[in-house]
């Protein structure tokens, strides 16, 4: 038996705003739980201090730094302060090598904890006046382990 003869069947709809309550509370779970790793930003491998000498390879020039701020070049102490005069100091023992190879000289700088940082940085720019590519700074070795 038909009682509603005279009415329009309503079209069933989906009500919407229970199911974005769903999902809003879905996403904001999966960010709470999610776990994110952690990216090093630099990724360095560093040389070990056990490594055997190396028998061929450039001359070396030492420079040292002291706590002074004082200067030595292959232990000979230099009254150089710019990096200009200390460029020349370098060149100058450039010149002393044995061997004379046509090897550009290794800059093995030896500074001391304590050095003020511009006097180390005056260096640097001295080795790159006189032409020198090749730099290195020289660690002791840790003896607590």
């Amino acid at each position: 038996m038909n009682f509603r003869k005279g009415r329009a069947r309503e079209a069933p709809e989906i009500n919407l705003i229970p199911f974005i309550d769903v999902l809003l509370v879905i996403v904001i779970f999966l960010m709470v739980t999610t776990t994110y790793s952690k990216v090093t930003a630099l990724k360095i491998t560093l040389p070990s201090a056990d490594a055997a000498k190396v028998e061929a390879g450039p001359f070396p020039i030492y420079v040292a730094v002291t706590a002074q701020g004082q200067y030595a070049v292959n232990k000979l102490q230099v009254s150089s302060r710019s990096a200009d005069d200390l460029a020349q100091d370098l060149k100058t023992a450039a010149q002393s090598d044995p061997n004379k190879s046509k090897e550009t000289p290794l800059i093995i700088i030896n500074a001391d904890a304590m050095s003020p940082h511009q006097t180390v940085i005056n260096v640097l720019e001295a080795a790159r006046l006189a032409g020198f590519e090749k730099v290195t700074f020289a660690a002791q070795a840790n003896s607590k382990k």
